[in-house]
């Protein structure tokens, strides 16, 4: 089993920044790929952006491509998603999620974390 928590979401004016992070524990040694997907209200999961284990390989969304920027640092389990320019429609809930055999698909996913609010006020 692997657990993710997310933290660094919350309310920030339009065209600010943050930067969300989602932090593994359990079967880390396990290696997997990190996504973020993110569902605003009335509206399916949709994907974000996606790492593979060894950073090499990145994978980013129509929607926020761009303005997004994917990282982690497995010494510490945790993976990054740096989001700049941010519009009032980036609102919703962000999930990080680990599967071995993923990529931007939310299917493909095994564990996923809670999600953290982002609100973007124009």
């Amino acid at each position: 089993q692997v657990q993710l928590v997310e933290s660094g979401g919350g309310l920030v004016q339009a065209g600010g920044s943050l930067r969300l992070s989602c932090a593994a524990s359990g079967r880390t040694s396990i290696t997997y790929v990190t996504g973020w997907f993110r569902q605003a209200p009335g509206k399916e999961r949709e994907f974000v952006a996606t790492i593979s284990w060894s950073g090499e390989n990145t994978y980013y969304g129509d929607s926020m491509k761009g303005r997004i920027t994917i990282s982690r640092d497995n010494a510490n389990g945790t993976v990054y998603l740096r989001m700049n320019s941010l519009k009032p429609e980036d609102t919703a809930i962000y999930y990080c999620a680990a599967g071995k055999w993923a990529w931007d698909t939310a299917r493909e996913y095994e564990y996923w974390g809670q999600g953290t609010q982002v609100t973007v006020s124009s």
